[in-house]
């Protein structure tokens, strides 16, 4: 009697993480990606990509493909869509996912907060946050100094281009005031004379 050997069962994970980056996000001016060349060259995946080396070209690719898609840094599940990324017949990208060591290795299925399921690899995913932290740092900055070149445009105007407002130059309550009324009347607009003097009479009424 021949034995029956057990056959082995694919166990599926029913716990989906999401995927913490918004589908909404963009980086507009995303050309720069850090990469930590220590992290990478003692990874199991370089490792294997010497044996392989079509496996690891394309597995890189991957990685930064992943920076223009939506959401940043996932790829799409289906392979037309991940052959198509990659410039090959899907064919060809078949043949090479279905190695041992897959040009997919590290990535996994996340749920997107547009409904959609991706890919996700946990370097790529620390590498956007980073990108996105950046560019939110970046833009606070640039507020902040817009801000304060408006505030001081404003308060040389009323010492030097409004005649009896330069008494309200230093009144710090004021200038911001003024800023805001000029935003509200005026979004995006510069703080001009006229406009500055439009606010103070506006303000004025107010009183």
């Amino acid at each position: 009697m021949t034995e029956t050997k057990p056959r082995l069962q694919v166990v599926e994970d029913d716990t989906i993480a999401d995927y913490p980056i918004s589908a909404t996000v963009r980086l507009d001016s995303h050309f720069f990606v850090p990469w930590n060349l220590k992290r990478w060259r003692g990874s199991e995946f370089r490792r294997h990509g010497y044996a392989d080396p079509a496996v690891g070209f394309f597995g890189m690719e991957l990685f930064f493909v992943a920076q223009d898609e939506t959401p940043i840094g996932t790829l799409p599940v289906d392979d037309d869509s991940l052959a198509f990324l990659l410039r090959m017949p899907v064919e060809r990208w078949k043949e090479l996912k279905a190695r041992a060591q897959s040009p997919l290795h590290g990535w996994y299925q996340v749920q997107c907060d547009n409904g959609q399921m991706r890919l996700a690899h946990k370097v790529v995913t620390e590498v956007a946050l980073d990108a996105i932290g950046a560019k939110a740092r970046n833009d606070a900055k640039h507020a902040d100094d817009r801000m304060r070149k408006r505030l001081n445009t404003i308060a040389k105007h009323l010492r030097e281009s409004i005649n009896g407002a330069a008494m309200y130059a230093d009144n710090e309550e004021l200038v911001n005031q003024i800023s805001d009324w000029v935003e509200v009347a005026y979004p995006g607009g510069s703080a001009t004379v006229k406009r500055i003097k439009e606010a103070l009479n506006a303000l004025s009424t107010r009183r």
